[in-house]
């Protein structure tokens, strides 16, 4: 480590960062208020459509947590996981270790994020999130080893250090002192908090200590739907990962910025806005899945299995919906049908109002219409 250098956990007053919650306030309220509307929404859906909600929320949270640490997941393997965690019909493939581990994470915390967070929640977590990895040391522990654990980029002879976390003797006591921390601020707790603040606190402070010897990033990101969860009273998850997927290099640059010092407003200004743009995500989300379930009940019957397969292909790119349109050549490899069936197809969609033809030739496009 080099002498000059001065990470926040070497400093007198770790771990006790300092902000002006004034700022925050109105940004809580906000929050809660829109917390209350995410609710009401899938309030508008039955039982059955609502596991479906869960499921499709889950499998996107799944992805996004791990595709910000470079880990492709299959989307499909995910889904299928978690619909025999809810006890729903799923097809009888293998899932790999990655997806089932992932899956098990997330339905754990959906279940117990009540519970009081114990160590052994995170081992269990850890070793959830590890399974099948063959070249770590320690799964569902606490890493021991004496090198330094260090956050790198660069040439393996010129490494640029981003951090350094503390050294595994003192990571037990750490851990200790976090846990001890994360149930004071909580609303069992005796310290009051707002709960942006504790929430974007849970991530920075988590991935300071860096306990495990890998996925310390996606169990902080668990760590904080839990954390707006206990606040909430209910459980509810935001796109959090995949907002900071969007801008997967700014989050990394302001978790460097603040692993130097423990006046830590412009992390918790960064974090708290994400957090407050992921909720508004979900709700989008959440709105775009209610127009799917109604639309698939108003056409499921007059569709052929090939343009409902279309039209599955379509609603999985979400809201924001599929870039640069349907054309005729991916209806024909999605499909595996001929030109001939696949223009009858599209056109008979769009004469139903369901998908709207742009372009003409070999230009033409379609996009799916929804209310």
């Amino acid at each position: 480590m080099s002498p000059q250098r001065s990470w926040n956990w070497q400093q007198t007053n770790w771990p006790y960062f300092t902000y002006d919650p004034e700022p925050f306030a109105a940004l809580e309220h906000s929050f809660i208020e829109s917390s209350g509307r995410l609710l009401g929404l899938s309030q508008h859906v039955d039982e059955e459509n609502t596991t479906q909600l869960m499921i499709e929320a889950l499998s996107q949270e799944a992805l996004t947590t791990s595709e910000i640490e470079g880990e492709f997941l299959n989307r499909d393997s995910v889904q299928a996981s978690l619909r025999r965690r809810f006890g729903l019909a799923s097809d009888h493939r293998r899932i790999p270790p990655a997806e089932e581990g992932i899956s098990e994470l997330l339905m754990d915390l959906l279940k117990n994020y009540s519970q009081e967070l114990t160590h052994e929640q995170l081992f269990r977590w850890h070793a959830m999130l590890m399974k099948g990895r063959r070249d770590l040391d320690f799964i569902g522990a606490y890493r021991t080893h004496d090198e330094p654990m260090l956050i790198v980029s660069g040439h393996v002879n010129e490494p640029n250090i981003h951090f350094e976390a503390p050294p595994s003797r003192k990571v037990k006591g750490e851990m200790d002192q976090f846990l001890s921390w994360f149930a004071s601020t909580g609303p069992r707790g005796t310290i009051r908090m707002n709960l942006l603040v504790r929430a974007s606190l849970v991530h920075l402070y988590f991935v300071c200590i860096h306990p495990f010897e890998d996925g310390n990033g996606r169990i902080a990101r668990a760590l904080v739907t839990r954390a707006l969860a206990e606040s909430l009273g209910r459980f509810t998850l935001l796109a959090l990962s995949e907002t900071i997927l969007l801008d997967r290099k700014r989050y990394y640059q302001m978790l460097e910025l603040s692993n130097k010092s423990l006046a830590v407003q412009e992390w918790i200004s960064y974090f708290a806005a994400s957090l407050c743009t992921a909720q508004q995500h979900s709700i989008e989300s959440c709105e775009f899945l209610i127009k799917k379930t109604k639309f698939f009940d108003r056409f499921r019957n007059q569709l052929n299995t090939r343009q409902l397969k279309l039209l599955d292909r379509i609603f999985r790119e979400g809201p924001r919906g599929f870039e640069g349109g349907i054309s005729a050549e991916k209806y024909i490899n999605l499909t595996k049908t001929s030109r001939a069936t696949a223009t009858r197809d599209l056109t008979e969609l769009s004469n139903l109002g369901i998908l709207q033809k742009t372009g003409v030739g070999k230009g033409t496009r379609y996009q799916l219409r929804l209310p």
